[in-house]
């Protein structure tokens, strides 16, 4: 199978780093796509989108974004012409004049996620029980020591800052909703894809099936490079 000239862009969210796509990046690459994941200092969503356009500046030809959890609010912020199609892994996906905070905790609370409250310094951090209990709750205890390890923390500036006009408005999105997860309530991630009229998946996987279900994953990312490359 062939993509022409285009490229993946995968954009780890909050308490991850480019490791937690390894698995997709593995499958991507077997299927002969260039395959690159962006990292985000998760300093403030106006830093992060600066550091994900650096990375754009450094691929030549159509992009497929792919954004997971809080990347998907900067995915969404990017102004890149290189961007012909967009892909939310259990994401979120503000609107024009929302924030993070808005459409994270626009649902229900999961009774098994963590307490989140920043340190003194103004970043949170996921405490490590948080792990095996919301974030990759099908995880091995092997994958669950390695994003405890590598965890990054997020910067209470980046869910505080209201977006703009969202790339999604403008491009073709796909939406891989996460039926168990229990970080993001799933109702949410179908109140969001559905105002986004974007293409939606649905599977039984939880907050990190980059992880635990990245064969779920790469199934989303290829369609949408099929589409953009039959263009």
């Amino acid at each position: 199978m062939s993509f022409g000239n285009v490229s993946a862009v995968l954009v780890h969210g909050a308490w991850a780093d480019g490791s937690s796509w390894g698995k997709v990046i593995d499958r991507l690459k077997e299927q002969g796509v260039n395959v690159i994941a962006a990292p985000l200092p998760l300093t403030s969503l106006s830093d992060d989108v600066a550091a994900l356009d650096r990375t754009l500046e450094r691929i030549d030809g159509p992009v497929v974004l792919v954004g997971h959890a809080y990347a998907g609010a900067v995915i969404g912020s990017t102004r890149a012409e290189s961007i012909a199609a967009l892909v939310y892994v259990a994401a979120l996906a503000p609107d024009e004049g929302e924030t993070v905070g808005d459409v994270f905790y626009r649902g229900e609370t999961h009774p098994q996620a963590p307490q989140l409250a920043p340190d003194r310094h103004g970043f949170i951090w996921l405490p490590k029980e948080g792990f095996a209990q919301g974030f990759a709750q099908h995880a091995t205890p092997q994958e669950l020591a390695v994003l405890a390890a590598v965890q990054r923390p997020i910067s209470v500036s980046c869910i505080g800052e209201a977006l703009g006009r969202p790339l999604w408005k403008d491009r073709p999105s796909w939406f891989l909703i996460a039926e168990q997860d229990r970080m993001i309530d799933p109702d949410t991630q179908h109140f969001m894809s559905g105002r986004m009229n974007a293409h939606v998946r649905s599977y039984p996987v939880d907050h990190t099936p980059m992880v635990t279900a990245p064969d779920a994953v790469t199934d989303v990312i290829v369609e949408a490079l099929q589409s953009v490359s039959a263009r």
